[in-house]
């Protein structure tokens, strides 16, 4: 299940669907500001992956 929330394919319908709520409530920079806010997340949730993963196999 992890690796389908970070699949680009989740991604895309995230995005989608915020894109339709903002056309409807005439918030694009509210769409704008939150696409780059998931996509900072997203990098920190990939680092944070890649550190834990690596101090798995240090400890091994």
């Amino acid at each position: 299940m992890k690796d389908f929330f970070n699949s680009t394919l989740w991604n895309t319908v995230v995005i989608f669907i915020m894109g339709i709520i903002s056309i409807i409530t005439q918030e694009i920079v509210t769409f704008i500001m939150l696409g780059f806010l998931i996509i900072i997340l997203t990098n920190i949730y990939d680092k944070l992956d890649d550190i834990s993963k690596i101090m798995k196999k240090s400890e091994e």
